[in-house]
C-alpha cells in the first residue's frame, strides 16, 4: 500500500513548502493519522515513541490554525525537559520559515529570565515550556493564556513520571475550556488515562499497528556516532567492506543530496535517488547502478520503493527510519537471492532509542561495533593490495617490465626498495585523504558526576526544580567536576565584577580556549578584556565574563557555532 503525501493531509501551501525545504519526501506513519483530525481541531491522542516524527505531527496542525495577525500566545506546548523544549521550538522555527510573523520561544529554568520575558513581550504566538517555569510565569503574571487555541502534551508520561502532576493541572486550569489538546506520550495506560479524560473531548487515538515482518538473515551492527561524523564514518565503512553495491539510505532528500556530494568530492562512484528526480534521470540511475557503473546509491525510502537489485552487498543507514518496517524494507535489499549481506546503521543522540525499538519491533539483537579508525582503514587498503599484487604475480602478467626493474637494480636500488616505492606509488594514487573525527579521540576516563545535565544526547535531561523560586538553576549544578583539562587567562582577571558561565563545548568538541574567546569577540562584539579566565572540562566549559556583558553574551551567542554545535550559554550557579 502505498503511503500518503504531506500534500494529501490537508497541510497549508506555505506548511508544505517548509516540509519541502526540510527536504521530507512522505510522512511517518504517526504524522499521516494525527494530522488531519489535528487540521480539523479535534483533540488527539497519540502512542508515540521518542523519534517517531511526533514533533511535525502536532505542530503542523497548531502552526496551521493560529492566526499570524495576531500578537499574544495562541499555542502552549508542554515538555518534560529543558532540552526537548529546546529541540521541538527549534523544529517549529524550521516549519515557520514561510510564515510571516509567527513566533515561537522556549522558557525553561536554567536560563534568563530578561530574555524569556522579552521573547513574550515581543507577541510570540507559540510557548514551548516546562511546566515549573511556565506556572512561575504564570504566577509572575508575564504568560497570559487566555487566547490559547492548542495545547499539546509531549511525552506526558515522563511528564508524570518526573512528578509534575500538579503543575499540569494548575496550567490547564488556567486555559481556555474551549481549546484544542493533543496529546503524545509512550504509554496510554495508567495515571495518563487520567489526563487523557480529564482534559480532552472525544479525542481521536492515534496508535501505529505493525505487521509481522521477518528479518532476513543478514549480518547488522550499528554504530554511535556524532551527527557530524556520518560522512566520515561512511566512507571508513565504505573502505573497509568494499562493496560490490551499495544502497545508504537517508531520510530527506537534503541528506541524500548532501551525502552523494561528499561522496564524490571522495572519489566514490556515487549518485542520488529522491523524489526530485524526473522518470529519466531515475531510469538513468539505475541502468548505471545495476550495470556497476555506479557502486554506491544514496536514496530516500520512496525513491527506493520498488527497487529490485540482487548483487547488493551493503546497506547503510545514514538516518534511522522512524518506522520500524522501514528498516525491515531497507535491510531486505541485501541478502538476495540466497547472497550474504551486510546491514549497518549509524545512530546518532536519540536515535539511540529508535534503535531499541527496533530491536524489540524484529526481534533480534544488533550488535553495537567501535566505528573503525583510520589505521585499520589503511592496513584493510594494504592487505587489499598485497591480495592483489600475489594475484598477479601467481599470473605471470608482469614480464614487459622487468626492464624498467633491471635499470633500478642497476642504480643501486634493492628489490625491496623497489617494491615499497612501487607500493607506495600504486596504494597512495588511490587513496582518499581521510579526516580526524570524535570517535578518534581517547575517551577521557569516567570520574564521580554530579546531577546529570545532558547536552542533547540522551533521553532524560536537565529536570526543572518543582520549587518555583525566583533561582537561576545553572547547567554547572550538573557539570563535569573534574579539574579542568586546561585553562586561559585573558587580560582581565577574575573579580568580584565578573560572573561565571556555562558554555556547552569541552574537551571532546575539541574546544580549546583561544577558540572559545574568539568566538565571543567575534560573535558578541566584546570589548578586549571582557573575557577572564576559561576553564576546559569533558563535555563543557566555563568562562568568566565581565557582568555588564553577560547579557549581551547570552542574547547573541545562540547564533554562532563551534566545531558543528551550536552554541549555548548560561550563568552557573
Amino acid at each position: 500500500m502505498e503511503k500518503q503525501t504531506f500534500a494529501e493531509l490537508g497541510i497549508s501551501p506555505d506548511l508544505l513548502n517548509a516540509i519541502e525545504a526540510l527536504g521530507f519526501e512522505q510522512p511517518a506513519p504517526i504524522q499521516a493519522q494525527a494530522i488531519p483530525p489535528g487540521i480539523e481541531g479535534r483533540d488527539v491522542v497519540g502512542q508515540s515513541q521518542t523519534g517517531s516524527g511526533k514533533t511535525m505531527a502536532f505542530a503542523i496542525p497548531a502552526l496551521q490554525r493560529l492566526d499570524p495577525h495576531k500578537r499574544g500566545v495562541q499555542v502552549l506546548i508542554l515538555c518534560p525537559t529543558r532540552e526537548l523544549a529546546i529541540q521541538v521550538c527549534e523544529e517549529i522555527h524550521k516549519l515557520t520559515a514561510h510564515m510571516s510573523g509567527v513566533k515561537a520561544t522556549p522558557i525553561y529554568g536554567g536560563a534568563s529570565y530578561d530574555r524569556q520575558i522579552r521573547a513574550l513581550q515581543s507577541g510570540a504566538q507559540i510557548v514551548v515550556g516546562t511546566p515549573g517555569r511556565v506556572i512561575d510565569f504564570i504566577e509572575r503574571d508575564l504568560l497570559r493564556l487566555e487566547n490559547i487555541q492548542t495545547l499539546v502534551f509531549d511525552e506526558a508520561d515522563e511528564m508524570l513520571d518526573m512528578g509534575f502532576k500538579d503543575e499540569i493541572d494548575r496550567v490547564v486550569k488556567a486555559l481556555p475550556k474551549e481549546r484544542q489538546t493533543i496529546f503524545f506520550s509512550a504509554t496510554l495506560s495508567g495515571p495518563i488515562k487520567y489526563l487523557i479524560e480529564s482534559y480532552t473531548r472525544n479525542p481521536v487515538w492515534v496508535t501505529i499497528e505493525h505487521k509481522a515482518l521477518t528479518v532476513p538473515t543478514i549480518e547488522q551492527r550499528y554504530y554511535e556516532v556524532n551527527s557530524r561524523s556520518k560522512v566520515e564514518v561512511l566512507c571508513r565503512l565504505l573502505d573497509l567492506e568494499n562493496p560490490r553495491l551499495a544502497i545508504l539510505f537517508a531520510n530527506t532528500k537534503r541528506m541524500v543530496d548532501d551525502v552523494t556530494d561528499a561522496l564524490m568530492a571522495r572519489g566514490y562512484s556515487a549518485d542520488r535517488l529522491h523524489g526530485d528526480l524526473n522518470q529519466t534521470a531515475r531510469d538513468r540511475v539505475m541502468k548505471n547502478f545495476r550495470s556497476g557503473n555506479i557502486e554506491v546509491l544514496v536514496a530516500t525510502d520512496v525513491a527506493a520503493r520498488g527497487l529490485d537489485v540482487d548483487d547488493v552487498d551493503l546497506v547503510v543507514n545514514i538516518d534511522l527510519p522512524y518506522d520500524e518496517e522501514d528498516y525491515v524494507h531497507r535491510i531486505g535489499r541485501t541478502g538476495r537471492a540466497g547472497r550474504s549481506g551486510k546491514a549497518m546503521s549509524l545512530v546518532s543522540g536519540r536515535e539511540i532509542f529508535l534503535m531499541q525499538r527496533i530491536q524489540r519491533y524484529a526481534k533480534v539483537r544488533i550488535e553495537r561495533h567501535k566505528v573503525p579508525t583510520r589505521e585499520e582503514v589503511e592496513g584493510k587498503r594494504a592487505d587489499t593490495y598485497f591480495e592483489l599484487l600475489r594475484a598477479t604475480l601467481e599470473e605471470g602478467n608482469y614480464k614487459s617490465h622487468e626492464d624498467t626493474v633491471q635499470r633500478l637494480l642497476d642504480a643501486g636500488q634493492s628489490a625491496t626498495e623497489i617494491c615499497s616505492a612501487l607500493m607506495h606509488l600504486w596504494i597512495g594514487d588511490s587513496a582518499r585523504e581521510s579526516e580526524e573525527i570524535i570517535e578518534d579521540r581517547p575517551r577521557p576516563e569516567k570520574a564521580p558526576r554530579g546531577p546529570r545535565e545532558n547536552d542533547g544526547g540522551g533521553e532524560r535531561g536537565y529536570r526543572e526544580p518543582r520549587e518555583r523560586a525566583p533561582r537561576d538553576y545553572g547547567p554547572a549544578a550538573g557539570g563535569d567536576h573534574r579539574p579542568p583539562r586546561r585553562e586561559h587567562r585573558s587580560d582581565a582577571a577574575p573579580s568580584p565584577h565578573h560572573t561565571r558561565m556555562f558554555i556547552n563545548v569541552g574537551a571532546v568538541d575539541g574546544a580549546t580556549p583561544r577558540e572559545i574567546s574568539g568566538a565571543l569577540y567575534r560573535a558578541c562584539e566584546l570589548p578586549q578584556g571582557t573575557v577572564g579566565k576559561i576553564d576546559i572540562y569533558a563535555k563543557c566549559s566555563f568562562v568568566l565574563v565581565q557582568n555588564d556583558f553577560v547579557e549581551t553574551v547570552m542574547d547573541r551567542i545562540g547564533s554562532t557555532k563551534l566545531h558543528g554545535r551550536n552554541l549555548r550559554m548560561d550563568v552557573a550557579k
